[in-house]
């Protein structure tokens, strides 16, 4: 039963926002579960090239000149 002491208005208003928090809060651990995929992927990469017993593992970024 709906509490006649309340607008539909401010119901309406809680709900939008409590939406906007959740779909914040998904999008934050979306990108937080993405970036650390990645990272888990280099450092992967990092431990099967040092292991192969290669020893230019980390490529330096040279500037072009």
């Amino acid at each position: 039963m709906a509490d006649p002491n309340r607008d539909d208005d401010e119901t309406d208003a809680d709900r939008r926002t409590a939406n906007i928090i959740l779909l914040v809060g998904a999008v934050v651990l979306i990108a937080g579960g993405i970036w650390l995929v990645n990272a888990m992927l280099d450092a992967r990469r990092a431990d099967e090239c040092m292991s192969s017993g290669r020893r230019n593992c980390n490529p330096i970024a040279v500037p072009v000149r």
